[in-house]
């Protein structure tokens, strides 16, 4: 059985990217998100938590985000699981779990080149999610109940 890895994340940029271009040449964005999640405690009362995702972007995909992103951007993230494992300079064994991303998208406010903003921006090669979603929406829907019988699941 082979295994599959899909991630998607949304959430806000915890610093500006980060971009690097490896020793043959391919360029690398590093950055990491902030995900919030709100729960009610024992007592009724709302406690938020705080998850903090690396995630990587390579070719033209991660210099379009180092480009455009900064430092508390909301961003729509996707892509696949990976896992590095790693010596530090003490000698301790490390690792570390990050998104590598495969489409990405801003949900509030894109900063763009003149400095204003544009309110969404997709820089994937693949189309967008929300591209995917409302190209199989269908424009036709009757107002009215829908006839669940004649759902096909």
């Amino acid at each position: 059985m082979r295994g599959f890895s899909k991630a998607i994340i949304t959430g806000n940029l915890t610093r500006d990217p980060e971009l690097r271009s490896t020793t043959s040449g391919n360029s690398v964005c590093s950055f990491s998100v902030a995900v919030n999640r709100t729960y009610r405690g024992p007592g009724g009362e709302n406690k938020e938590d705080v998850s903090y995702i690396d995630c990587s972007a390579w070719g033209k995909l991660g210099e379009m985000i180092a480009q455009y992103a900064k430092k508390g951007s909301g961003v729509l993230v996707s892509g696949r699981l990976n896992q590095r494992s790693w010596e530090d300079k003490a000698g301790n064994k490390r690792s570390n779990v990050e998104i590598v991303v495969e489409d990405f998208n801003f949900t509030g406010s894109a900063p763009n080149r003149d400095g204003g903003s544009s309110s969404s921006y997709s820089s994937s090669s693949s189309s967008s999610i929300s591209d995917d979603i409302s190209s199989d929406m269908p424009t036709d829907i009757p107002d009215g109940e829908v006839d669940l019988s004649e759902v096909p699941f």
